[in-house]
């Protein structure tokens, strides 16, 4: 009998919010139709579970998040507004309140269920067609397959979601902020300045979101072919994939902040002095000094790890619970 359509669209709703991880989302994608059990339940709850993790990620680390983005913001030249990562919380709380830290929360937790499908979707597509005969991703595969993943974020979603949420904590800066929430600074950005609007900084947001993945599943992939060794179906404790997760996420932040770095002021209120990604990197190492360019990288660091662990332990555990609830052979 031919496959039930409803099995065939959960399957492929699976790849779109499957963990990266080869052996766990071959189990279930060679699942067998007649020990396939979905339901109507499964097939709601699969898409959303990438978007609710990475909600609840977003709620826990934006902080460390927006004390980032103020210090990259906040040039030399002005003088400096904070001396340090401290200064920037008590001088947020104390003008703005607790509350203050979140601004521009919104954007990241709108786009984090569509970022989520892309990365995870495009990542599955291509590493499906690069294992070796014996289903193996190798680490220089897996940045391949990584680095597409993250130019595919970067253009679909992760630049006008970023975009946003840089020109909100910039304009809480400013001594009259001119945006009252998401749906009216969105508004705002459109009307004054067109679509084009919440695409700048195109360039350094590709660059940088596919050196991030690449690095991220190079570092991943590697430590666990290198964990289990020559036996694949070797399993992986949760504590070990969240260490793993954290490694990769550091190897990102010291690879790429410049680019991080050069992508928020791409994006801020006053990305208009520069012309071009080549002409801010410039600017920066002239007026600044190279260290500009590794402005806000602990509290990015702290953010990042967090970021990667959850992501990548909640995406393996999440499947691990699909198995059991679609039998496999």
């Amino acid at each position: 009998a031919p496959p039930h359509p409803l099995h065939k669209s959960i399957q492929w709703m699976v790849i779109m919010k499957a963990s990266p991880f080869p052996a766990i989302t071959d189990n279930v994608l060679t699942s067998s139709d007649e020990h396939c059990c979905p339901t109507l339940l499964c097939s709601l709850c699969v898409w959303p579970t990438g978007g609710i993790a990475g909600g609840i990620e977003i709620c826990i680390t934006f902080p460390t998040e927006y004390v980032k983005t103020q210090l990259q913001l906040d040039e030399k030249a002005n003088p400096p507004r904070y001396k340090g990562i401290a200064d920037c919380v008590k001088l947020t709380v104390r003008d703005h309140g607790v509350k203050g830290l979140y601004r521009g929360l919104s954007s990241l937790v709108y786009g984090s269920i569509p970022k989520a499908a892309v990365r995870f979707g495009v990542f599955e597509f291509l590493s499906n067609h690069m294992r070796d005969e014996t289903g193996r991703l190798d680490g220089t595969r897996g940045l391949l397959c990584g680095l597409g993943a993250g130019v595919a974020e970067a253009v679909v979603v992760v630049c006008p979601m970023e975009t946003i949420k840089v020109k909100f904590i910039h304009d809480q800066c400013s001594a009259n902020p001119k945006y009252r929430g998401f749906f009216h600074g969105v508004r705002e950005i459109v009307r004054t300045q067109g679509l084009r609007g919440t695409y700048q900084g195109l360039t350094a947001t590709v660059l940088k979101q596919g050196s991030n993945q690449a690095i991220r599943f190079f570092v991943m992939t590697s430590l666990k072919n290198w964990y289990k060794g020559d036996n694949p179906n070797k399993a992986i404790n949760p504590l070990v994939t969240g260490v793993f997760g954290a490694i990769a996420g550091a190897a990102s932040v010291f690879g790429n902040t410049p680019l991080d770095v050069i992508k928020t002021r791409m994006q801020g209120l006053e990305a208009h002095k520069y012309k071009s990604t080549v002409d801010c990197a410039v600017k920066i190492m002239k007026h600044e000094g190279p260290f500009a360019f590794y402005k806000g990288t602990i509290p990015r660091l702290g953010r990042v790890c967090l970021d990667v662990a959850i992501v990548f332990v909640i995406y393996e555990e999440v499947v691990k619970v699909l198995n059991k609830v679609w039998k496999t052979d």
